[in-house]
């Protein structure tokens, strides 16, 4: 390419770049390194094509210039726990919204197949949930108490069962996507299915609402972070086939970067979740206004932080850099 080509396709970019280091104090030091990586690749260029010119000296100066802010603006930032949770997941979340969203009508495509196999079919909960625990429930609601299942273990051994064998569930859904992507999607589908078939059977006894006020005390945190997870996992896959701009290898290291803070930070949730599960729905007398308030202040807390939150954050980001952060075009 002639330097004159490469020029005009970079000039652009290269102004808007200068832009962001004016302002390297109010900018975020890890938009700083992605900026740092992308320089160096066109300076590499440079040198190789173009070793004595302007060009490469114009590159080799601002990549110095951003290197050099790079380390003065993390020792400003926040401190490491605390950045995570008030940017880096935020940012990673806002840069696999897509998969998230995905993973989302996954879920509630299966939802409805499940709601709708069972509604025509009685025994095709049989199929999903097993006899056994069809059985059980049957069982409890003939003695009046439907959702009786939830008080049968020890209260601290059966949330920390629950909270262990969810976190695994989910963080071996994601490590599959690293070499088998389509098992997030699976694994999504298959408990939408579960789910909506499960709902079904209460709604075909009357007790649809019964269960719902009592099962998503612990449900509306714990089938978010699945249905998240999901997304975390299926961020790999698009990491690979739809690498942009970027090479391959790039798009999906950043992916898997991503997943694991998205699957770090649902690690509280799946914790919480659990003791939900463990020490308050086995209360199904409970009364329904305090059933219904921590039900929306879970729905409210997940819609919150994992979709409206990151998206403030994002629009930040973008007002300090003048330009979109990487991954979020």
């Amino acid at each position: 390419m002639r330097e004159i080509t490469f020029l005009k396709r970079n000039r652009e970019k290269w102004e808007k770049y200068e832009e962001i280091l004016a302002n390297a104090r109010r900018t975020d030091a890890d938009t700083l390194a992605e900026l740092f990586v992308e320089l160096t690749d066109d300076l590499s260029y440079a040198r190789t094509y173009y070793p004595k010119s302007k060009t490469t000296q114009y590159l080799n100066q601002l990549a110095a210039d951003v290197h050099r802010n790079i380390y003065r603006t993390r020792k400003q930032n926040l401190g490491t726990i605390k950045k995570f949770w008030v940017y880096d997941l935020p940012m990673a979340l806002t840069r696999r919204r897509r998969e998230l969203f995905a993973s989302l009508a996954i879920y509630l495509f299966a939802f409805a197949v499940g709601m709708y196999s069972s509604a025509v079919d009685d025994s095709f909960v049989r199929m999903i949930m097993g006899d056994q625990y069809v059985n059980k429930t049957i069982e409890n609601i003939e003695k009046g108490d439907p959702l009786a299942i939830y008080k049968d273990e020890e209260l601290t051994t059966m949330a920390t069962g629950i909270g262990l064998n969810n976190t695994w569930y989910a963080f071996m859904t994601f490590a599959h996507g690293l070499y088998w992507e389509d098992y997030c999607a699976e694994m999504i589908f298959k408990t939408g299915v579960m789910v909506g078939s499960f709902h079904q059977m209460f709604i075909n006894r009357d007790l649809g609402f019964e269960m719902f006020r009592v099962v998503y005390i612990h449900g509306a945190l714990e089938l978010s972070a699945i249905v998240i997870a999901g997304g975390a996992g299926i961020a790999l896959l698009f990491g690979f086939l739809f690498p942009g701009t970027h090479g391959r290898l790039r798009s999906f290291g950043q992916a898997v970067l991503d997943g694991l803070r998205i699957m770090l930070g649902l690690v509280p949730v799946f914790g919480m979740a659990a003791l939900l599960e463990g020490f308050v729905t086995r209360h199904t007398e409970m009364p329904l206004l305090l059933s219904l308030v921590i039900i929306g202040g879970s729905f409210a807390f997940i819609i919150w932080y994992f979709i409206l939150y990151p998206m403030t954050v994002a629009r930040s980001q973008l007002k300090l850099s003048g330009d979109i952060p990487n991954g979020l075009s």
